[in-house]
């Protein structure tokens, strides 16, 4: 086998790549510039600058002894993002990558498929393979410094000659279109590992910073102490819910009960890594950041602080870092949660047992929070037990692209429908306490779902350009005994449920229902404020 030159083995890694990788770039360029009179000569310029602009990126990055790893690893991380951005038009940014590496391995496997295995090995492991076996013939440090220049010097020239000559069309791409970039493969993705690598690791806190020092209850020795459960919902889109007017029946157990629904709450962000510590943040969603989020205690700390007793029971991946200095119990296992089939644990599960946790602390106002599986994708169909399946024909598939519309809508529908189930039994739990304490369930999900609508699958997209159906979620609340009635004006909370409300309510609104002062407490930032009849 003939040597190769670094530079000519970096110039056909970075063809390989725009090539064969970069399907859903151009994809989505087209979809901007259809494939017809110039629009064709600008996609070919297109394709000629991705290629010199990814030559550069490799080749500022390679040298002699890294080389052959950094384009192995280069091809095969670009294999499986191509799937993924294929498959589900996903964009691969930074909260995207954390979203990934906060991903339990469960959850990883439900993502697994021929379809992934076949991208992984034609386009990663087969080029890797090739990439390992050819033997690179190094030059002096000087004379590959100057090809290095020499090749970097090339391509800018080329990119700038290109860019000028379909000026007026770089200037609506870059300007009008930016998230077109967002498609591209590897640059991209590279571009948001290393954002988030500065964001997460190069600037974490070491110390926690401490809010709430002065949170007291405020409540008299005589009142019932506060039982409220929190349900954290998973990928729960609020148009999928019959109580919100959709057309199936996924609420039929819900409807029976005094729920006050709310159909227009806004997520903080599009994945649970990024909405989940938001929510229980002090910081709103413009504010907030990873940074901020794990260097601030958040509202469990606080209540905390008063005296109220937390429990975060978990059937999803994690609490994110909300539930670190609180008591956690893991319920993804059959070890400990006693509802599991196949595998798959149920959210009711986590209810059993709870019965002890609340006699084990008579006398305390107690906050359980139960963060569900809900209806985690794409694997929809296992979400729910088997009685659940309302809704036929079922996707039964993680290849969402494969299913029918119909199918896919019907399995996501029997996900709500089984959450419906749920909810109804952590209602049917807390309404016996209504003697003993003045109870409630507060239920807010924690981003939304693309089903398909405009080739969207999952979540995920950046914020700004997600549609309502990632960003929309289900939210509710329910107050059971007559005594937090007594506070609360459940008529007029009623009055104004179709009000925009967004997760920054979250905070305050607990801080409220536990009757906890403190200069956090920010009444315009409370949904119970109007409704708090001692107001």
């Amino acid at each position: 086998m003939r040597n190769i030159s670094q530079g000519k083995l970096v110039f056909l890694v970075a063809l390989f790549l725009v090539i064969f990788d970069n399907v859903s770039f151009f994809t989505n360029v087209t979809e901007v510039y259809p494939l017809s009179g110039n629009n064709i000569y600008f996609i070919g310029s297109l394709v000629v600058v991705l290629l010199f602009f990814t030559n550069i990126l490799l080749t500022l990055l390679s040298s002699k002894y890294t080389t052959k790893l950094f384009l192995i690893l280069i091809v095969l991380i670009s294999a499986f993002t191509n799937y993924f951005m294929n498959t589900y038009s996903v964009v691969i940014d930074d909260s995207m990558i954390q979203n990934s590496l906060q991903t339990n391995f469960a959850e990883s496997l439900d993502l697994f498929s021929l379809q992934l295995l076949a991208y992984a090995f034609f386009l990663g492991v087969i080029p890797a393979y090739i990439i390992y076996k050819l033997p690179i013939e190094y030059k002096s440090f000087k004379q590959e410094s100057y090809a290095k220049f020499k090749s970097i010097i090339l391509s800018l020239i080329i990119i700038v000659i290109l860019v000028l000559s379909f000026s007026k069309y770089y200037t609506s791409f870059f300007r009008e279109h930016k998230t077109l970039r967002y498609h591209t493969n590897p640059t991209y993705w590279m571009y948001s590992l290393g954002k988030y690598i500065n964001t997460t690791f190069n600037s974490a806190p070491t110390v926690v910073q401490s809010i709430g020092d002065d949170a007291k209850i405020s409540e008299t020795m005589n009142e019932k102490k506060e039982l409220v459960i929190l349900v954290v919902g998973e990928a729960a889109r609020a148009d999928r819910f019959s109580l919100n007017g959709y057309e199936k029946e996924t609420n039929p157990l819900l409807k029976k009960e005094d729920i006050i629904n709310f159909s227009n709450v806004s997520s903080c962000g599009t994945s649970t890594a990024v909405s989940v510590p938001c929510m229980f943040s002090i910081f709103g969603k413009d504010d907030y950041d990873y940074k901020k989020g794990i260097g601030t205690q958040n509202i469990l700390d606080v209540i905390s602080k008063s005296g109220v007793e937390v429990l975060w029971r978990d059937n999803n991946s994690d609490s994110k870092g909300v539930a670190l200095r609180v008591s956690f119990e893991d319920y993804r296992t059959p070890q400990r949660n006693t509802i599991c089939v196949d595998g798959e644990c149920r959210d009711i599960g986590m209810l059993v047992g709870l019965d002890k946790f609340i006699e084990k602390n008579k006398g305390k106002d107690i906050l359980i929070v139960l963060h569900q599986m809900g209806n985690h994708g794409p694997a929809y169909y296992k979400r729910y037990p088997k009685e659940f399946e309302k809704f036929t024909p079922v996707c039964k598939t993680n290849q969402l692209e494969q299913c029918t519309k119909e199918e896919l809508s019907n399995a996501y529908d029997n996900a709500i429908l089984y959450t419906d189930y749920f909810l109804s039994h952590v209602i049917n739990f807390l309404k016996p306490y209504g003697n003993t304490h003045e109870t409630a369930m507060i239920y807010l999900s924690d981003h939304g779902e693309s089903l398909g609508e405009n080739g969207l699958y999952l979540h995920g997209m950046p914020y700004f350009m997600a549609p309502e159906s990632q960003t929309k979620v289900g939210a509710m609340m329910w107050f059971g005994s007559e005594d937090i009635k007594e506070d609360v004006n459940v008529d007029k909370l009623k009055t104004y449920r179709d009000k925009p409300f967004s997760q920054d309510y979250l905070f305050s609104t607990l801080l409220n229902i536990f009757e906890v002062d403190t200069k956090l407490y920010d009444k315009k930032l409370d949904i119970l404020y109007d409704a708090t009849k001692s107001q």
